[in-house]
Protein backbone atom coordinates (compact mmCIF):
# COMPACT_ATOMS: atom_id res chain seq x y z
CA UNK A 1 0.00 0.00 0.00
CA UNK A 2 1.36 3.03 -0.83
CA UNK A 3 0.89 6.36 1.30
CA UNK A 4 -1.36 8.22 -1.42
CA UNK A 5 -3.42 4.65 -1.32
CA UNK A 6 -3.22 4.82 3.00
CA UNK A 7 -4.18 8.22 3.39
CA UNK A 8 -7.33 8.00 1.25
CA UNK A 9 -8.89 4.86 2.59
CA UNK A 10 -12.13 5.38 3.86
CA UNK A 11 -11.37 7.38 7.25
CA UNK A 12 -11.13 5.46 10.68
CA UNK A 13 -13.26 8.32 12.52
CA UNK A 14 -16.93 9.50 12.59
CA UNK A 15 -17.76 8.18 8.87
CA UNK A 16 -16.70 4.27 8.76
CA UNK A 17 -15.46 3.04 11.95
CA UNK A 18 -14.23 -0.36 9.96
CA UNK A 19 -11.39 2.42 8.37
CA UNK A 20 -7.95 3.09 9.71
CA UNK A 21 -7.77 4.40 12.52
CA UNK A 22 -5.09 6.88 11.75
CA UNK A 23 -5.80 8.51 8.18
CA UNK A 24 -6.37 11.90 8.89
CA UNK A 25 -10.00 13.20 9.33
CA UNK A 26 -11.67 14.91 6.54
CA UNK A 27 -13.63 18.59 6.64
CA UNK A 28 -16.83 16.48 7.36
CA UNK A 29 -15.54 14.52 10.11
CA UNK A 30 -13.99 18.05 11.96
CA UNK A 31 -16.98 18.82 13.81
CA UNK A 32 -15.78 19.11 17.44
CA UNK A 33 -16.87 22.59 18.24
CA UNK A 34 -15.31 25.00 21.58
CA UNK A 35 -18.39 22.85 23.60
CA UNK A 36 -16.93 19.33 22.91
CA UNK A 37 -13.09 20.32 23.48
CA UNK A 38 -14.92 22.24 26.82
CA UNK A 39 -16.43 18.09 28.09
CA UNK A 40 -12.71 16.25 27.13
CA UNK A 41 -11.23 18.15 30.20
CA UNK A 42 -14.43 18.70 32.22
CA UNK A 43 -14.71 14.51 31.94
CA UNK A 44 -11.27 14.31 32.40
CA UNK A 45 -11.22 16.33 35.41
CA UNK A 46 -14.78 14.33 36.76
CA UNK A 47 -13.23 11.01 37.95
CA UNK A 48 -13.67 9.70 41.82
CA UNK A 49 -9.70 9.80 41.90
CA UNK A 50 -9.84 13.96 40.33
CA UNK A 51 -12.73 14.57 42.95
CA UNK A 52 -10.72 13.05 45.81
CA UNK A 53 -7.72 14.76 44.51
CA UNK A 54 -8.78 18.07 43.78
CA UNK A 55 -10.50 17.62 47.56
CA UNK A 56 -7.14 16.98 49.10
CA UNK A 57 -5.20 20.41 48.03
CA UNK A 58 -7.29 22.32 50.55
CA UNK A 59 -6.59 19.72 52.91
CA UNK A 60 -2.95 18.28 52.73
CA UNK A 61 -0.83 20.93 51.74
CA UNK A 62 -1.54 23.07 54.30
CA UNK A 63 -2.26 26.31 52.21
CA UNK A 64 -5.04 28.95 52.27
CA UNK A 65 -7.69 28.28 49.72
CA UNK A 66 -6.85 31.19 47.51
CA UNK A 67 -3.51 30.08 47.21
CA UNK A 68 -5.00 26.63 46.46
CA UNK A 69 -6.89 27.93 43.49
CA UNK A 70 -4.21 30.23 42.08
CA UNK A 71 -2.32 27.25 42.01
CA UNK A 72 -5.16 25.38 40.37
CA UNK A 73 -5.91 28.09 37.81
CA UNK A 74 -1.88 28.70 36.94
CA UNK A 75 -2.14 24.72 36.44
CA UNK A 76 -4.72 25.16 34.35
CA UNK A 77 -3.35 27.78 32.07
CA UNK A 78 -0.18 25.93 32.06
CA UNK A 79 -2.03 22.81 30.86
CA UNK A 80 -3.56 24.89 28.37
CA UNK A 81 -0.83 26.38 26.91
CA UNK A 82 1.19 23.16 26.60
CA UNK A 83 -2.27 21.33 24.69
CA UNK A 84 -2.93 24.32 22.53
CA UNK A 85 0.81 23.65 20.89
CA UNK A 86 0.42 19.88 21.02
CA UNK A 87 -2.91 19.84 19.41
CA UNK A 88 -2.38 22.48 16.67
CA UNK A 89 -0.82 20.27 14.05
CA UNK A 90 -3.63 17.80 14.84
CA UNK A 91 -6.17 20.59 14.00
CA UNK A 92 -4.19 21.52 11.05
CA UNK A 93 -3.75 18.35 9.28
CA UNK A 94 -6.27 16.13 11.27
CA UNK A 95 -3.51 13.57 12.33
CA UNK A 96 -3.35 11.58 15.47
CA UNK A 97 -0.56 11.30 17.96
CA UNK A 98 1.03 8.36 16.42
CA UNK A 99 1.00 9.71 13.01
CA UNK A 100 2.65 13.48 14.27
CA UNK A 101 5.56 11.43 15.80
CA UNK A 102 6.75 10.17 12.75
CA UNK A 103 7.71 13.91 12.08
CA UNK A 104 10.51 13.68 14.69
CA UNK A 105 11.33 9.73 15.76
CA UNK A 106 10.70 8.53 12.00
CA UNK A 107 8.30 5.90 10.81
CA UNK A 108 9.20 3.58 12.58
CA UNK A 109 10.39 4.68 15.32
CA UNK A 110 7.05 6.84 16.32
CA UNK A 111 6.18 2.99 17.44
CA UNK A 112 7.87 2.92 20.46
CA UNK A 113 6.49 6.40 21.81
CA UNK A 114 2.99 4.82 20.48
CA UNK A 115 3.10 1.67 21.99
CA UNK A 116 4.22 3.05 24.98
CA UNK A 117 1.35 5.25 25.58
CA UNK A 118 -0.74 2.68 24.19
CA UNK A 119 0.39 0.35 27.08
CA UNK A 120 -0.16 3.00 29.74
CA UNK A 121 -3.52 3.52 28.31
CA UNK A 122 -4.24 -0.11 28.00
CA UNK A 123 -3.91 -0.83 31.29
CA UNK A 124 -5.81 2.23 33.35
CA UNK A 125 -8.12 1.36 30.52
CA UNK A 126 -9.18 -1.86 32.01
CA UNK A 127 -8.69 -0.85 35.77
CA UNK A 128 -11.12 2.45 34.72
CA UNK A 129 -13.66 -0.46 33.78
CA UNK A 130 -13.35 -2.36 36.64
CA UNK A 131 -13.88 0.51 38.79
CA UNK A 132 -16.89 2.24 36.26
CA UNK A 133 -18.14 -1.32 37.22
CA UNK A 134 -18.58 -0.54 40.78
CA UNK A 135 -20.89 2.18 40.42
CA UNK A 136 -22.95 0.10 38.64
CA UNK A 137 -22.97 -2.50 41.48
CA UNK A 138 -23.70 -0.04 43.79
CA UNK A 139 -26.94 1.01 41.52
CA UNK A 140 -27.81 -2.32 41.47
CA UNK A 141 -27.85 -3.61 44.66
CA UNK A 142 -29.70 -0.29 46.07
CA UNK A 143 -32.19 -0.84 43.43
CA UNK A 144 -32.79 -4.67 44.65
CA UNK A 145 -31.22 -4.65 48.46
CA UNK A 146 -29.01 -8.18 47.09
CA UNK A 147 -25.63 -7.82 48.89
CA UNK A 148 -23.40 -10.13 49.67
CA UNK A 149 -22.26 -13.75 47.87
CA UNK A 150 -19.91 -16.15 47.00
CA UNK A 151 -16.89 -14.85 45.32
CA UNK A 152 -14.80 -15.61 42.53
CA UNK A 153 -12.03 -13.93 41.82
CA UNK A 154 -13.20 -11.34 44.57
CA UNK A 155 -16.23 -10.32 42.66
CA UNK A 156 -18.94 -11.59 43.45
CA UNK A 157 -22.20 -12.07 41.34
CA UNK A 158 -23.53 -8.90 40.80
CA UNK A 159 -20.00 -7.58 40.75
CA UNK A 160 -19.19 -9.84 37.61
CA UNK A 161 -22.29 -8.68 35.99
CA UNK A 162 -22.08 -5.16 36.55
CA UNK A 163 -18.07 -5.47 35.50
CA UNK A 164 -19.02 -7.36 31.52
CA UNK A 165 -22.23 -4.55 31.43
CA UNK A 166 -19.83 -1.94 31.15
CA UNK A 167 -17.64 -3.53 29.28
CA UNK A 168 -19.85 -4.05 26.85
CA UNK A 169 -21.05 -0.93 27.37
CA UNK A 170 -17.31 0.79 25.95
CA UNK A 171 -17.98 -1.43 23.36
CA UNK A 172 -21.26 0.04 22.34
CA UNK A 173 -19.94 3.33 22.24
CA UNK A 174 -16.53 3.02 20.33
CA UNK A 175 -18.15 0.36 18.06
CA UNK A 176 -20.35 3.60 16.52
CA UNK A 177 -17.12 5.41 16.11
CA UNK A 178 -15.91 9.11 18.06
CA UNK A 179 -19.26 10.61 16.81
CA UNK A 180 -20.77 8.26 19.58
CA UNK A 181 -17.66 9.38 21.79
CA UNK A 182 -18.37 12.91 21.34
CA UNK A 183 -22.36 12.60 22.13
CA UNK A 184 -21.39 10.86 25.10
CA UNK A 185 -18.78 12.95 26.44
CA UNK A 186 -20.86 16.14 26.09
CA UNK A 187 -24.09 14.47 27.48
CA UNK A 188 -21.88 12.90 30.61
CA UNK A 189 -19.48 16.65 31.23
CA UNK A 190 -22.86 18.81 31.91
CA UNK A 191 -24.79 16.18 34.00
CA UNK A 192 -22.15 14.86 36.36
CA UNK A 193 -21.78 18.71 37.60
CA UNK A 194 -25.82 19.10 38.12
CA UNK A 195 -25.67 16.19 40.23
CA UNK A 196 -22.38 17.31 42.18
CA UNK A 197 -24.32 21.04 41.92
CA UNK A 198 -27.62 18.62 43.76
CA UNK A 199 -24.79 17.03 46.20
CA UNK A 200 -24.24 20.01 47.64
CA UNK A 201 -27.97 21.44 47.96
CA UNK A 202 -28.39 18.10 50.13
CA UNK A 203 -25.71 18.90 52.17
CA UNK A 204 -25.99 22.29 52.63
CA UNK A 205 -30.12 21.22 53.55
CA UNK A 206 -28.66 18.47 56.47
CA UNK A 207 -26.28 20.80 57.39
CA UNK A 208 -28.74 23.58 58.96
CA UNK A 209 -27.04 26.21 56.58
CA UNK A 210 -23.30 25.78 58.15
CA UNK A 211 -22.00 24.50 54.96
CA UNK A 212 -20.54 27.65 53.82
CA UNK A 213 -19.20 28.40 57.33
CA UNK A 214 -17.20 25.31 57.19
CA UNK A 215 -15.76 25.60 53.94
CA UNK A 216 -14.40 29.19 54.84
CA UNK A 217 -12.74 27.24 57.61
CA UNK A 218 -11.30 24.95 55.22
CA UNK A 219 -10.54 27.32 52.93
CA UNK A 220 -9.09 30.17 55.06
CA UNK A 221 -6.74 28.18 57.04
CA UNK A 222 -5.30 30.24 59.22
CA UNK A 223 -2.33 28.37 60.67
CA UNK A 224 -0.33 28.43 57.34
CA UNK A 225 2.87 30.54 56.97
CA UNK A 226 4.69 32.19 53.95
CA UNK A 227 6.75 29.62 52.98
CA UNK A 228 4.06 26.71 53.43
CA UNK A 229 1.80 28.87 50.63
CA UNK A 230 4.80 28.98 48.87
CA UNK A 231 5.54 25.35 48.55
CA UNK A 232 2.42 23.85 48.66
CA UNK A 233 1.51 26.07 45.74
CA UNK A 234 4.53 24.79 43.88
CA UNK A 235 3.58 21.27 44.65
CA UNK A 236 0.21 21.82 43.75
CA UNK A 237 1.07 23.45 40.36
CA UNK A 238 2.99 19.98 40.01
CA UNK A 239 0.64 17.89 41.12
CA UNK A 240 -2.15 19.09 38.55
CA UNK A 241 0.72 19.09 35.68
CA UNK A 242 1.26 15.92 36.62
CA UNK A 243 -2.44 14.73 36.52
CA UNK A 244 -2.59 15.71 32.67
CA UNK A 245 0.32 14.95 31.43
CA UNK A 246 -0.87 11.72 29.79
CA UNK A 247 -3.42 14.18 27.86
CA UNK A 248 -0.80 16.44 26.34
CA UNK A 249 1.19 14.38 24.47
CA UNK A 250 -1.25 12.81 22.82
CA UNK A 251 -4.03 15.81 22.48
CA UNK A 252 -3.74 15.71 18.90
CA UNK A 253 -5.72 12.72 19.01
CA UNK A 254 -8.80 14.89 19.87
CA UNK A 255 -8.04 18.04 18.38
CA UNK A 256 -7.94 16.62 14.71
CA UNK A 257 -11.65 16.48 15.34
CA UNK A 258 -11.83 20.02 16.33
CA UNK A 259 -13.63 22.29 13.64
CA UNK A 260 -11.05 25.25 13.39
CA UNK A 261 -8.28 26.46 15.66
CA UNK A 262 -10.44 29.04 17.32
CA UNK A 263 -12.59 26.16 18.55
CA UNK A 264 -9.65 24.41 20.35
CA UNK A 265 -8.40 27.29 21.96
CA UNK A 266 -11.73 28.30 23.07
CA UNK A 267 -12.54 24.88 24.27
CA UNK A 268 -9.18 24.36 25.63
CA UNK A 269 -9.77 28.25 27.25
CA UNK A 270 -12.69 26.79 28.98
CA UNK A 271 -12.41 23.28 29.55
CA UNK A 272 -8.74 23.88 31.81
CA UNK A 273 -8.98 27.01 34.15
CA UNK A 274 -13.03 27.24 34.15
CA UNK A 275 -13.45 23.71 34.81
CA UNK A 276 -10.48 23.47 37.53
CA UNK A 277 -12.06 26.34 39.31
CA UNK A 278 -15.68 25.31 38.97
CA UNK A 279 -15.27 21.45 39.81
CA UNK A 280 -12.49 22.51 42.99
CA UNK A 281 -15.29 25.20 44.29
CA UNK A 282 -18.09 22.30 44.21
CA UNK A 283 -15.58 19.38 45.46
CA UNK A 284 -14.54 21.90 48.44
CA UNK A 285 -18.28 23.02 48.97
CA UNK A 286 -19.20 19.09 49.42
CA UNK A 287 -16.21 18.49 51.65
CA UNK A 288 -17.17 21.39 54.03
CA UNK A 289 -20.86 20.32 53.98
CA UNK A 290 -19.87 16.70 54.77
CA UNK A 291 -17.50 17.93 57.84
CA UNK A 292 -20.28 19.52 59.20
CA UNK A 293 -23.05 16.83 58.65
CA UNK A 294 -20.84 14.06 59.56
CA UNK A 295 -17.78 15.60 61.73
CA UNK A 296 -15.19 14.91 59.73
CA UNK A 297 -13.74 16.36 56.17
CA UNK A 298 -14.23 13.52 53.61
CA UNK A 299 -12.33 13.09 50.09
CA UNK A 300 -14.11 10.27 49.15
CA UNK A 301 -17.34 11.14 47.03
CA UNK A 302 -18.53 7.65 47.76
CA UNK A 303 -18.27 7.72 50.95
CA UNK A 304 -20.33 10.65 51.78
CA UNK A 305 -23.11 9.12 49.56
CA UNK A 306 -23.42 5.98 51.77
CA UNK A 307 -22.97 8.01 54.55
CA UNK A 308 -26.67 10.10 53.73
CA UNK A 309 -28.28 7.07 53.90
CA UNK A 310 -30.46 7.73 51.34
CA UNK A 311 -31.92 5.15 48.06
CA UNK A 312 -32.33 7.83 45.90
CA UNK A 313 -29.30 9.90 45.90
CA UNK A 314 -27.44 6.28 45.91
CA UNK A 315 -29.20 5.68 42.81
CA UNK A 316 -28.22 8.93 41.40
CA UNK A 317 -24.89 9.20 42.38
CA UNK A 318 -23.84 5.86 41.21
CA UNK A 319 -25.10 6.94 37.43
CA UNK A 320 -23.21 10.17 38.14
CA UNK A 321 -20.09 8.19 39.30
CA UNK A 322 -20.48 5.83 36.15
CA UNK A 323 -20.58 8.18 33.66
CA UNK A 324 -17.70 10.38 35.08
CA UNK A 325 -15.70 7.51 35.10
CA UNK A 326 -16.35 5.90 31.76
CA UNK A 327 -16.16 9.62 30.20
CA UNK A 328 -12.22 9.75 31.77
CA UNK A 329 -12.22 6.52 30.52
CA UNK A 330 -12.96 7.52 27.17
CA UNK A 331 -10.41 10.31 27.06
CA UNK A 332 -7.55 9.69 28.52
CA UNK A 333 -7.35 5.67 27.79
CA UNK A 334 -9.72 3.98 25.19
CA UNK A 335 -8.32 6.78 22.15
CA UNK A 336 -4.69 6.59 22.87
CA UNK A 337 -4.85 3.20 23.56
CA UNK A 338 -6.54 2.27 20.09
CA UNK A 339 -4.38 4.97 18.15
CA UNK A 340 -1.18 3.56 19.17
CA UNK A 341 -2.17 0.15 18.77
CA UNK A 342 -3.24 0.91 15.29
CA UNK A 343 0.12 2.23 14.62
CA UNK A 344 1.92 -1.30 15.26
CA UNK A 345 0.09 -2.49 11.44
CA UNK A 346 -2.22 1.13 10.15
CA UNK A 347 -2.92 -1.22 7.06
CA UNK A 348 -4.28 -3.74 8.72
CA UNK A 349 -5.59 -2.78 12.09
CA UNK A 350 -9.18 -1.00 11.63
CA UNK A 351 -10.47 1.70 14.53
CA UNK A 352 -12.56 -1.23 15.43
CA UNK A 353 -10.15 -3.95 15.12
CA UNK A 354 -7.88 -1.67 17.55
CA UNK A 355 -10.98 -1.27 19.84
CA UNK A 356 -11.44 -5.00 20.24
CA UNK A 357 -7.95 -5.40 21.30
CA UNK A 358 -7.73 -2.70 23.72
CA UNK A 359 -11.18 -4.36 25.10
CA UNK A 360 -9.93 -7.28 25.05
CA UNK A 361 -6.78 -6.34 27.49
CA UNK A 362 -9.41 -4.62 29.20
CA UNK A 363 -11.36 -7.30 29.92
CA UNK A 364 -8.12 -9.44 31.49
CA UNK A 365 -7.29 -6.79 33.50
CA UNK A 366 -10.16 -5.35 34.81
CA UNK A 367 -10.99 -8.83 35.73
CA UNK A 368 -8.01 -9.81 37.52
CA UNK A 369 -7.68 -6.11 39.28
CA UNK A 370 -9.37 -6.59 42.50
CA UNK A 371 -8.06 -10.13 43.39
CA UNK A 372 -4.17 -10.14 41.97
CA UNK A 373 -2.71 -7.22 39.33
CA UNK A 374 -3.80 -4.45 42.28
CA UNK A 375 -1.35 -6.44 44.91
CA UNK A 376 1.29 -6.75 42.67
CA UNK A 377 2.63 -3.36 42.56
CA UNK A 378 2.46 -2.73 39.02
CA UNK A 379 1.84 0.79 39.09
CA UNK A 380 5.90 1.40 39.15
CA UNK A 381 6.08 -0.55 36.20
CA UNK A 382 3.24 1.78 34.35
CA UNK A 383 4.66 5.25 36.00
CA UNK A 384 7.74 4.41 34.70
CA UNK A 385 6.35 4.03 30.94
CA UNK A 386 4.52 6.92 31.74
CA UNK A 387 7.53 9.27 32.90
CA UNK A 388 9.56 7.17 29.88
CA UNK A 389 7.00 9.94 27.44
CA UNK A 390 7.66 12.86 28.45
CA UNK A 391 10.78 13.86 26.23
CA UNK A 392 8.49 12.96 23.30
CA UNK A 393 6.68 15.93 24.03
CA UNK A 394 9.73 17.68 24.20
CA UNK A 395 11.31 16.80 20.70
CA UNK A 396 7.81 16.67 19.06
CA UNK A 397 7.43 20.45 19.95
CA UNK A 398 10.94 21.52 18.93
CA UNK A 399 10.60 19.33 15.69
CA UNK A 400 7.24 21.00 14.50
CA UNK A 401 7.64 24.76 15.61
CA UNK A 402 11.39 25.41 15.72
CA UNK A 403 12.79 23.08 12.76
CA UNK A 404 10.32 22.39 10.36
CA UNK A 405 7.94 25.86 11.58
CA UNK A 406 4.65 24.25 11.83
CA UNK A 407 4.96 22.92 7.81
CA UNK A 408 4.39 18.97 7.53
CA UNK A 409 4.26 17.03 4.57
CA UNK A 410 0.92 14.55 4.78
CA UNK A 411 2.14 12.07 2.11
CA UNK A 412 5.30 11.40 4.07
CA UNK A 413 4.31 10.85 6.81
CA UNK A 414 2.09 7.90 5.62
CA UNK A 415 4.59 6.49 3.58
CA UNK A 416 6.48 3.79 5.78
CA UNK A 417 9.01 2.74 3.03
CA UNK A 418 10.48 6.25 2.26
CA UNK A 419 10.38 9.77 2.27
CA UNK A 420 11.60 12.57 4.33
CA UNK A 421 10.60 11.14 7.67
CA UNK A 422 11.61 7.34 6.77
CA UNK A 423 15.37 8.82 8.13
CA UNK A 424 17.55 6.03 8.77
CA UNK A 425 15.22 2.63 7.83
CA UNK A 426 12.27 4.57 9.68
CA UNK A 427 14.51 5.65 13.14
CA UNK A 428 15.63 9.04 13.92
CA UNK A 429 18.66 8.81 15.36
CA UNK A 430 18.97 11.96 16.84
CA UNK A 431 14.95 11.99 18.24
CA UNK A 432 16.11 7.98 19.20
CA UNK A 433 19.23 9.18 21.40
CA UNK A 434 17.49 12.53 22.83
CA UNK A 435 14.78 10.47 23.51
CA UNK A 436 16.88 7.85 25.71
CA UNK A 437 19.16 10.15 27.53
CA UNK A 438 16.24 12.44 28.45
CA UNK A 439 14.37 9.63 29.96
CA UNK A 440 16.76 8.52 31.94
CA UNK A 441 16.10 11.74 34.46
CA UNK A 442 12.25 11.03 34.05
CA UNK A 443 12.59 7.56 34.96
CA UNK A 444 15.13 8.29 37.87
CA UNK A 445 12.08 10.63 39.39
CA UNK A 446 10.24 7.26 39.59
CA UNK A 447 12.77 4.84 41.26
CA UNK A 448 15.81 7.31 42.67
CA UNK A 449 14.54 8.59 46.04
CA UNK A 450 17.49 11.18 45.73
CA UNK A 451 15.24 12.46 42.94
CA UNK A 452 11.73 12.38 44.67
CA UNK A 453 11.31 16.01 45.52
CA UNK A 454 11.29 16.00 41.70
CA UNK A 455 8.46 13.81 40.88
CA UNK A 456 5.87 16.32 40.88
CA UNK A 457 7.86 18.33 37.74
CA UNK A 458 9.71 15.36 36.49
CA UNK A 459 7.38 15.21 33.26
CA UNK A 460 7.73 19.46 32.49
CA UNK A 461 11.81 18.73 33.22
CA UNK A 462 11.38 15.66 31.24
CA UNK A 463 10.13 17.25 28.30
CA UNK A 464 12.45 20.15 28.27
CA UNK A 465 15.45 17.84 28.42
CA UNK A 466 14.14 15.87 25.54
CA UNK A 467 13.55 18.94 23.32
CA UNK A 468 16.97 21.14 24.38
CA UNK A 469 19.07 17.80 23.63
CA UNK A 470 17.20 16.79 20.29
CA UNK A 471 17.67 20.46 19.09
CA UNK A 472 21.32 20.19 19.82
CA UNK A 473 21.99 16.97 18.44
CA UNK A 474 19.44 18.46 15.07
CA UNK A 475 22.01 20.93 14.93
CA UNK A 476 25.30 19.43 15.65
CA UNK A 477 24.41 17.34 12.78
CA UNK A 478 23.78 19.88 10.00
CA UNK A 479 26.74 21.50 10.85
CA UNK A 480 29.04 18.67 10.44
Amino acid sequence: MTATDEMHVVHGGTLNPEGNALNPVGSDEKTWGWFAIFNIWANDVQSLFGYSLVASLFISYGVGGWTAFAALITAGLFVMWMVNLSGAAGEKYGIPYPVLARASMGTEGAKLPAVLRATVAVFWYGVQVYFASTALALLIRSVTGISGGTEILGLTGIDWLSFVIVWGFHIVIFWRGMSWVETFLNIAGPFVYLVMIGLVVVLWQRSDGQLLEATATIFANPEGTFWTEVTGFIAIVGTMVAYFAAVMINFSDFSRYAKDKPAMIMGNLAGLPFNMILFSALALLTTGGAAVVFGEEIINPTEIVERTDSVLLGIVAAITFFAATVGINLVANFIPAVNGIANLAPEKISFRKAGLITSIFALVIGGFWNSFISQFGISGFVNTLGATLAPVFGIMIVDYYLLRKEQLKEDDLYNMDGGIYHYDNGWNRAAVKAFGLAAVFSVATVWVPWFAFLSGYSWVIGAVLGGVIYNALVKGQTKS
